[in-house]
């Protein structure tokens, strides 16, 4: 009976003999691609030295078809550009409120959805209190001019109008294009990942592929949010209640009556002022004003005393001088 120890050594030298064979079989297959690739090429380029001369032959026909060709590539392009629509409206309707519930209803209807609802009451100027609604939808874009005449029609008069288009197909291609790259990238570092054998590199390989994967999920986000805003389009829309036209109706009787009494409340008003004026300063003059008046006064009074005796007098000075 044999012993454990030698059934895993054989078990050992037949994963190795297998490993072995794996490894020799990999070129046998990769030079059998590689001549298929080859004859499969070769076999390309003389079906088209025979395409060559009937193309020759028929230079109408290909004419046409690169007309075609390029139509048709020409109409691809166009269906898949990426084009972030908005637009901003402002209209006068006559019952805001019940504007905002139509509006609700047709975005709703076009599979939208309104983003934000806001309503609020603001003052005119003869104090009347007035409805304004504010709303932000979202339409499909391919719903976008649909959306927008029917928004208009439930408004009386539109006050303010803006479309705007902003086409990011050039960021969307470049952002694919990085995408692959990078993801490429990160392939090339998992297979290098696999042959590291010693903790450093394995370790300054995962900090690398750690960087590429968060440079694709960026890149991600930045191209869901485009596919985002290109395949929703915004609308805003600003409901108003009519403003009233204010007529003037006054005559040149009315204007000089009007100006009379304007110049006798100037009048009354300075009148008033003067004599609010008089009462206030009455009780500063005699609280404030004159006592200080009276202070400076004996303070004066009062200097001019001592300077005074403190001077010799003339008689004084003539007894002193000899003979």
């Amino acid at each position: 009976m044999r012993s454990p120890k030698f059934l895993s050594l054989m078990l050992s030298l037949f994963l190795v003999a297998g490993c072995s064979l794996s490894k020799r079989a990999e070129p046998a297959s990769t030079e059998s691609a590689r001549a298929k690739k080859n004859t499969s090429a070769e076999g390309f380029v003389a079906q088209n030295h025979q395409r060559a001369p009937t193309e020759q032959q028929n230079p109408a026909m290909q004419q046409v078809s690169l007309k075609q060709a390029d139509q048709s590539q020409s109409m691809a392009e166009a269906m898949n550009r990426k084009i972030i629509r908005d637009a901003d409206l402002t209209l006068e309707v006559g019952a805001p409120a019940e504007a905002q519930r139509k509006i609700t209803l047709i975005t709703e209807s076009l599979g939208g959805f309104v983003v934000t609802s806001e309503s609020k009451q603001r003052q005119t100027g003869d104090a009347r209190q007035e409805l304004e609604v504010n709303l932000v939808v979202r339409v499909p874009a391919t719903q976008f001019g649909a959306a927008l005449d029917q928004i208009r029609s439930t408004g009386s008069r539109v006050i303010q109008e803006k479309i705007t288009g902003n086409d990011v197909t050039e960021e969307f291609i470049d952002l694919e294009a990085r995408t692959k790259t990078q993801k490429a990238l990160e392939s090339q570092f998992l297979e290098i990942m696999k042959q590291a054998h010693k903790v450093p590199d394995a370790l300054e390989v995962q900090r690398q592929i750690a960087e590429v994967r968060t440079e694709i999920e960026k890149l991600e986000g930045r191209k869901r949010f485009l596919e985002n805003r290109a395949s929703l389009s915004t609308i805003s829309v600003s409901l108003q209640s009519p403003t009233a036209i204010a007529v003037n109706t006054s005559s040149f009787g009315r204007n000089i009556r009007e100006a009379v009494a304007e110049s006798v409340d100037v009048a009354s008003a300075i009148v008033l002022f003067l004599i609010r004026f008089v009462i206030v300063m009455v009780p500063i003059f005699i609280l404030i004003i004159l006592p200080g008046w009276f202070l400076a006064r004996f303070v004066l009074r009062r200097t001019r005393r001592m300077q005074l005796a403190r001077e010799p007098k003339p008689d004084a000075i003539s007894d002193s001088q000899p003979d």
